[in-house]
């Protein structure tokens, strides 16, 4: 992997420069929309097995040009400032291309949780969650984190307790986090939003046959062969919906300690049991076993799905990938320099920003939901299942009058007399959402000349969202 370190943000800076160039943008607005507003670090002690262990843990905000910002808090050993500040620039123009009202920000703690017990990571992250509170960099109205790599919904509910501890009046104190837990005041649907949200941008994407050619492929995701990238929440969602639900065959899995690969396609469920079970992919029955993983980012497939760190494919092994299309579910996985030699190659890439957006876009759900103090579907799903009844009965009653025999099938009726809950409309939401950004993205990449793929038509949309949200507000 190459070095990420200064050249991650970097990295993402160079993107938005590309395609600021292509924009009609004051200098000073550019810069003003590219610059990472603050950073603040807390070091912090913590006394655990007899002894004060230091912390150091980080909380960017790029973009204020709307509130609160919004960002995952992440826990690696890997977690440093230019890190943290260019997942911070990512989540800003991934909010704005989405149209959920936040800026963006990030967090990071740099810790391995696989180190600590449960008991143990409690007593950290109320520490760290505690630093930050007092100073306003986790706040309903300010600051709303969410998970990211290392952390989960347990993380978020001790955080969501930490805030409600600390600001016992905040009618709306649930709504400073996102990502917690059903019975925390969690929404349905928030665990897989990322995968989900990947699945949702590839069908998209095969809904445009133009699009579809461009990437070299035809026909449906039907039978499409698929090599993942990092088996976490994401990847292995968005693994399992597109191989159960699309009819994708998983040919490869890339984990860190290794690969396996098969072509009649992996049962995934099979094979994240299997690495929850032994620590790894490596044994893995049915399946053949590469030590070296990161050789399989250059199988031959249809998609690959980057969904592990950020820099994975970068200037030493771009040339060699040869996915047509590859899906970023992960945050920057390609690099400035991967991205210019694969577009050279004709790759299409659907670019970060819009493809692993689900998880943010579910967690605007999960604020909305903590703001009204009601779950989605509570008040109308009765009515529309009654209403539907109403029809139902009609259509049956005459049915009975003809002298044709015709009867509505159990299975209609069934489906069409449902009435949509909180998952259901979760997921209605987030299509839309994939749906609308995608063909944002879309228009530009078509309608310009001057603009050859969709992370650079991406970034001109959301930018110029941006810039419209700060003209308005007289800047």
């Amino acid at each position: 992997m190459a070095d990420m370190h200064g050249g991650f943000s970097a990295s993402v800076n160079a993107m938005y420069d590309q395609a600021v160039a292509l924009m009609d943008l004051s200098p000073g607005l550019a810069q003003k929309i590219r610059v990472c507003n603050a950073t603040y670090t807390v070091r912090f002690g913590v006394r655990l097995r007899g002894a004060i262990h230091t912390f150091t843990g980080y909380r960017s905000v790029h973009s204020e040009h709307m509130e609160p910002v919004k960002g995952g808090i992440r826990y690696s050993l890997a977690v440093h400032q230019d890190e943290v500040e260019a997942l911070a620039a990512l989540m800003t123009y991934k909010c704005a291309l989405v149209e959920t009202p936040f800026g963006g920000s990030k967090g990071g703690l740099c810790i391995d949780p696989r180190e600590w017990e449960p008991h143990e990571l409690e007593q950290i992250t109320r520490r760290f969650a505690y630093e930050l509170i007092k100073r306003d960099m986790i706040n309903p109205a300010q600051n709303v984190p969410a998970p990211d790599m290392g952390t989960g919904e347990r993380e978020m509910a001790w955080i969501s307790d930490q805030y409600q501890r600390m600001n016992t009046t905040d009618i709306n104190g649930r709504a400073c986090v996102t990502g917690k837990p059903p019975h925390a005041g969690g929404i349905a649907g928030r665990v897989e939003a990322t995968g989900r949200g990947v699945q949702y941008a590839l069908q998209e994407f095969f809904r445009h046959p133009e699009d579809i050619a461009k990437a070299g492929l035809s026909g449906t995701l039907d039978g499409k062969r698929v090599v993942v990238q990092g088996l976490g929440n994401v990847g292995w969602h968005a693994a399992q919906f597109l191989s159960t639900e699309d009819g994708c065959k998983i040919t490869a899995v890339i984990e860190r300690d290794g690969a396996v690969q098969s072509d009649d396609g992996l049962d995934v469920e099979a094979l994240r049991a299997h690495i929850q079970s032994t620590g790894g992919v490596k044994d893995f029955p049915g399946a053949t076993y590469e030590a070296d993983g990161s050789k399989l980012l250059e199988a031959e497939c249809d998609i690959l799905i980057p969904a592990a760190l950020e820099g994975t494919i970068h200037e030493g092994n771009a040339a060699r990938v040869q996915a047509p299309l590859i899906i970023e579910a992960a945050n920057g996985p390609v690099t400035a320099e991967a991205n210019a030699i694969l577009l050279e190659k004709g790759t299409v890439i659907i670019p970060d920003l819009y493809a692993n957006a689900g998880g943010v876009t579910v967690s605007y759900f999960e604020w909305v939901k903590n703001l009204s103090h009601i779950r989605f579907g509570r008040m109308q799903r009765r009515a529309e299942e009654a209403r539907h009844h109403v029809l139902v009965n009609e259509l049956e009653r005459l049915s009975k009058n003809r002298d044709v025999a015709w009867t509505l099938s159990d299975d209609f009726k069934k489906n069409y007399l449902r009435g949509a809950g909180e998952l259901e409309l979760v997921r209605s939401g987030l299509d839309d959402t994939m749906r609308g950004a995608y063909q944002s993205m879309r228009e530009v990449w078509h309608d310009r000349s001057d603009v050859h793929d969709l992370r650079t038509a991406g970034f001109i949309v959301a930018i110029s969202r941006i810039a419209a949200t700060y003209q308005a507000k007289g800047l």
